[in-house]
């Protein structure tokens, strides 16, 4: 029975299908990097599976995937899913940063609390109780953009001032006086002039 299974740098086939893991019932690791898998990974059931990178893959819908696998590897401890484009870091994508990384290594805590590696890094006794209390609240989520919105944006240039006050003949101004005055109580200079000098 087999229990290690490495199928990295197999995207020169067109279908990528993994429909013939399902005769390994058995297997205990599994090396899936480099093969263009995207959203559409389906593994079968993997009982004793814990440990399985996913590395350099197409993968970017982050809470698909980890349902999918607290599915189907329910003895998963050590997951990596460095490359695509789920795991934020600048590697991948310029405009991430750790913080990024961060809530991302509490949202996949959340999802898989038996995790004990993930990405190469040990999981911490904090990580796991942050993930606890917060990793529900750690998905990024991107807003929908409407077409409404989109067709007047693309229309109009952006500005701050409300729509009746855009035209240049219908404007108003506020005029005001402000008076300030100095009791120079928080001047950091006056400390150094003696009473003598005044």
């Amino acid at each position: 029975m087999e229990k290690y299974l490495s199928l990295s740098g197999n995207h020169s086939s067109n279908k990528r299908s993994l429909e013939g893991l399902s005769a390994f019932t058995g297997l205990e690791e599994l090396i899936l990097d480099n093969n263009l898998l995207g959203n559409d990974l389906a593994l079968p059931g993997l009982p004793r599976l814990h440990t399985l990178t996913l590395n350099k893959n197409q993968i970017t819908d982050l809470e698909g995937l980890l349902d999918h696998l607290a599915e189907v590897t329910p003895a998963l401890e050590y997951l990596s899913l460095l490359g695509n484009m789920a795991c934020p870091n600048e590697l991948v994508n310029l405009e991430k940063d750790e913080d990024d990384y961060k809530r991302y290594r509490c949202f996949v805590l959340y999802k898989l609390p038996n995790l004990k590696f993930l990405d190469a890094k040990k999981v911490t006794k904090s990580e796991r109780e942050e993930a606890l209390l917060r990793g529900e609240f750690m998905k990024v989520v991107k807003p929908k953009a409407s077409k409404d919105v989109a067709s007047v944006s693309s229309q109009l240039p952006y500005t701050p001032l409300p729509p009746g006050s855009r035209s240049l003949t219908s404007h108003q101004g506020v005029l005001g006086r402000c008076h300030y005055v100095y009791y120079g109580k928080n001047s950091e200079g006056n400390r150094f002039i003696r009473d003598d000098q005044l």
